[in-house]
C-alpha cells in the first residue's frame, strides 16, 4: 500500500510503516473487545431474561447502562490520558474490562451483574477515548485514515465474534452459557494489558512533556525515513511552542503539560476554530447513535422476529450476517479512507442509510398488519437490515472515530476527543435504552422512520459541518477549520 507524502516541495510515495502498523494494531485489540461485549449481549440477553426473569424495561437498563458508564469514563479518559500518558491509560482500560468480565462472568443475580456492566462500562469510556487518539498520534498523515479507523475495524471484528460466541455457546446450560459469554472476555483483557506496554508512547505526548529526545526515538521507529522523522519532529514542536533550533533531549516545558484548563479553552473561551472542531466533533459522535445503528446491533434478534423468523437458530444465524456484514464493509471503509477522503466517504455513507431505513421502515409496517409474513417482505426486510449496516460501516462508522481523533490541536486533543466520545455514549445508552419502549409505542417501522428522518438531518449537518481533512498532518487542522474548505 502506497501513499504521497509531502516533503518540503516534492511529493515522495511513502509506504505504511510497519512498526507503526503493529502499534496500531495492539492498541485496536481494546476494540475487539468492546466490540465483543456489545455483540454478544445481542444473544445473551434473552437468556439472561429467561434465567433471572427480567422485563423489558430491565433489558434496556443492562444494555445500555454500559454506555451511560463509559461516558463517565470517556471524560475521565482525556484528562488521564493527558497526566499518565496515552499508553498507560489503554493499561488501565484493559484492566478495567478485565474487573468487569470477571464480575459478570460468575453474576450469582441481576444486581451483580449491573455492577459488572458499570465496571466494563468505565472501560468502555477509556478504550473508546484512547485507542484512536494514540493511533492517530503515530501515524503519518497519509496512512493515518488506515491506521486510526483500525479501532472501529476492532469493533466490528469483535461484534462477529460475539455473535459466533452467541451461536455457539448458546447450546451449554442455561445457568454457564451467558454467563461464559460474558466472562471470557476477561482472558484478551488481560493479555493486552501487558501487551501494550512493549509499545512506545504517543510521540506527540511526549513533545508535550518537553521529552523530545524521547519523542524522536518514538518518531524514528514509526517514519520510513530519517528526514520523515525530522521533519515530523519540527512540525510537532513548532506546533508545541518549542523553537526548532532547540536540539535538548529534555526541556522544562512553560506551559502545563497535564491538560490542566483544556475544558476552558475548549468550552468556556474556545476560539472560532477550536469552537467549530468541537461543534464538528459533538455532531458526528451524535449522529452515529442517533441514526440507529444500536438498534439493530443489539435487537437484531427482535428485528428478525418481527421480520418473521422465529426459530432460535435460524434467529442467531441471521444475526450473524450483521456482524459479517458489519466486519466486511468496516474492512473496505478502512482501505479507501485516505483515497476516497472522510468527508465524501460520510456523505455516501448517510444517504445509503436514508434509503435502506426509509425500505427497512416500509417492510416491516408492511408485514405488522398481517398475520403472516410473506418470504418476499422477510427477504426484503433482511436485505434492507444489512444494507442499512453496510452503508453505515463503510463511511460514518469508521469516519466518526477517525476524525474526532485528528482535528484537534496537540493540546487538546484528548480531552476533545473525549467529549465528542461522551456524546457517543450517551447516544448508544439512548438508543439501547429506549428502542422497545419506542417501538412499543409507534410499532417497530415507525422507530425506523424516525431513525430515517434523523439520519437525513445528519447529512443537512454533515455537509455543512464536516471539511475534508485527508492528507493534512495533524498540525495542519487549524488552518483547515479556519479557512472552511470542504
Amino acid at each position: 500500500m502506497v501513499s504521497i507524502e509531502v516533503l518540503g516541495d516534492k511529493e515522495k510515495p511513502m509506504s505504511l510503516n510497519k512498526y507503526a502498523a503493529a502499534c496500531a494494531l495492539i492498541a485496536s485489540t481494546i476494540s475487539i473487545i468492546f466490540g465483543y461485549d456489545t455483540g454478544v449481549m445481542s444473544g445473551a440477553l434473552p437468556l439472561i431474561q429467561e434465567e433471572l426473569k427480567i422485563n423489558d424495561t430491565q433489558q434496556e437498563i443492562v444494555a445500555g447502562i454500559l454506555n451511560l458508564c463509559a461516558l463517565v469514563g470517556s471524560l475521565l479518559a482525556g484528562r488521564t490520558s493527558d497526566y499518565i500518558g496515552r499508553r498507560y491509560t489503554i493499561v488501565l482500560a484493559s484492566s478495567l474490562f478485565f474487573i468487569g468480565s470477571i464480575v459478570m462472568g460468575f453474576s450469582p443475580s441481576y444486581a451483580v451483574l449491573m455492577i459488572g456492566r458499570c465496571i466494563a462500562g468505565v472501560g468502555v469510556g477509556f478504550a473508546l477515548m484512547i485507542a484512536p487518539v494514540y493511533t492517530a498520534e503515530i501515524s503519518a498523515a497519509n496512512t493515518r485514515g488506515l491506521l486510526s479507523s483500525l479501532p472501529e475495524v476492532g469493533i466490528a471484528i469483535g461484534i462477529l465474534f460475539g455473535y459466533l460466541s452467541n451461536y455457539s455457546l448458546a447450546k451449554l446450560p442455561l445457568n454457564l452459557s451467558w454467563r461464559v459469554m460474558l466472562g471470557i472476555a476477561a482472558i484478551p483483557s488481560c493479555v493486552l494489558a501487558f501487551g501494550i506496554l512493549k509499545m512506545p508512547e504517543s510521540p506527540r505526548w511526549l513533545i508535550m512533556q518537553g521529552r523530545i529526545g524521547d519523542a524522536k526515538r518514538v518518531l524514528i521507529m514509526v517514519s520510513n525515513t530519517k528526514e520523515e522523522a525530522e521533519i515530523r519532529l519540527t512540525d510537532m514542536k513548532l506546533a508545541s511552542g518549542i523553537a526548532d533550533s532547540v536540539e535538548d533531549d529534555v526541556i522544562k516545558m512553560v506551559k502545563q503539560t497535564h491538560g490542566e484548563g483544556v475544558y476552558k479553552e475548549l468550552i468556556i473561551h474556545p476560539t472560532p476554530t477550536v469552537l467549530w472542531m468541537l461543534i464538528a466533533t459533538i455532531g458526528i459522535h451524535f449522529f452515529e447513535h442517533a441514526t440507529g445503528i444500536e438498534a439493530v446491533i443489539l435487537y437484531s434478534h427482535k428485528i428478525f422476529k418481527k421480520a418473521g423468523i422465529h426459530d432460535k437458530s435460524k434467529l442467531r444465524l441471521a444475526t450473524v450476517g450483521v456482524g459479517v456484514t458489519k466486519a466486511t464493509f468496516v474492512v473496505i471503509a478502512t482501505l479507501i479512507l485516505d483515497k476516497v477522503g472522510r468527508r465524501r466517504l460520510v456523505l455516501i455513507s448517510v444517504t445509503g442509510m436514508i434509503v435502506a431505513l426509509a425500505c427497512l421502515g416500509s417492510f416491516l409496517t408492511y408485514i405488522s398488519h398481517l398475520e403472516e409474513s410473506p418470504l418476499w417482505a422477510l427477504v426484503c426486510s433482511i436485505v434492507s437490515t444489512y444494507t442499512y449496516v453496510a452503508f453505515f460501516n463503510i463511511g460514518l462508522a469508521p469516519v466518526s472515530w477517525v476524525y474526532s481523533s485528528e482535528i484537534f490541536p496537540s493540546r487538546l486533543r484528548a480531552q476533545g476527543h473525549s467529549i465528542g466520545v461522551a456524546v457517543n455514549r450517551l447516544m448508544n445508552a439512548a438508543v439501547s435504552m429506549s428502542f422497545l419502549t419506542i417501538s412499543n409505542a409507534i410499532t417497530i417501522g415507525g422507530t425506523f422512520f424516525m431513525f430515517c428522518g434523523i439520519s437525513v438531518l445528519a447529512l443537512i449537518f454533515f455537509y455543512f459541518f464536516l471539511p475534508e481533512t485527508r492528507g493534512k498532518t495533524l498540525e495542519e487542522m487549524e488552518d483547515v477549520f479556519r479557512r472552511k474548505k470542504k
